[in-house]
């Protein structure tokens, strides 16, 4: 009997490294602002989306996870960015995914509708005051994101371009590494 006729090595497949992954979208008003919503069960602010569920793909999870957190559908673009986040125990690192999630106009907001057991609020907050409701790997990974669509998607590891990343060699200076980041829950992206 060949390998291929044994099927796949289980004890090989068991011993691959696993990441966690979650899925959000970056949505905008029409004067220009980011939608951000606030976890109950966090202390910073976050864009709406979260945790893939088995077999489900990264559009597929933040399609639901709006409809669940938002009651809104809005139609998802492009991919704007997939962030690889460091492992920062207890979790394991993981791959954020970032879509366009268009512009809002004020009927779909006006229609928003959030679960009071998840979120406490929403609110569109200019680019430029990204850094204060969010953590700074999120506000990293949402700069690299604004003005994306059009463009292709972009990979980061902990919200830095390559370019940027502090331990590249290659960045100005001006950004400083904060440690390890991402969404520390698992759920959000």
């Amino acid at each position: 009997m060949s390998t291929s006729d044994r099927g796949p090595d289980l004890s090989f497949i068991a011993g691959l490294t696993r990441v966690r992954a979650a899925a959000g979208a970056l949505i905008q008003d029409e004067a220009g602002r980011v939608l951000l919503v606030r976890p109950t069960y966090k202390g910073t602010w976050d864009i709406p989306g979260g945790s893939l569920e088995p077999g489900e793909s990264p559009r597929a999870a933040c399609v639901r996870e709006l409809d669940e957190e938002l009651a809104i559908t809005p139609e998802i673009g492009a991919l704007l960015c997939v962030d690889w986040v460091p492992p920062a125990p207890p979790w394991d690192g993981g791959l954020m995914f970032v879509f366009d999630g268009g512009v809002l106009p004020a009927a779909e907001v006006a229609a928003i509708r959030l679960p009071p057991e998840e979120l406490e609020g929403f609110a569109f907050v200019a680019p430029g005051d990204l850094d204060g409701p969010l953590t700074p790997e999120m506000a990293r990974r949402l700069r690299a994101c604004l003005g994306r669509p059009g463009r292709g998607g972009v990979y980061l590891e902990d919200g830095y371009a390559e370019s940027d990343h502090p331990e590249s060699g290659k960045s100005d200076g001006s950004q400083s590494h904060d440690g390890p980041g991402g969404t520390r829950d698992g759920r959000d992206a």
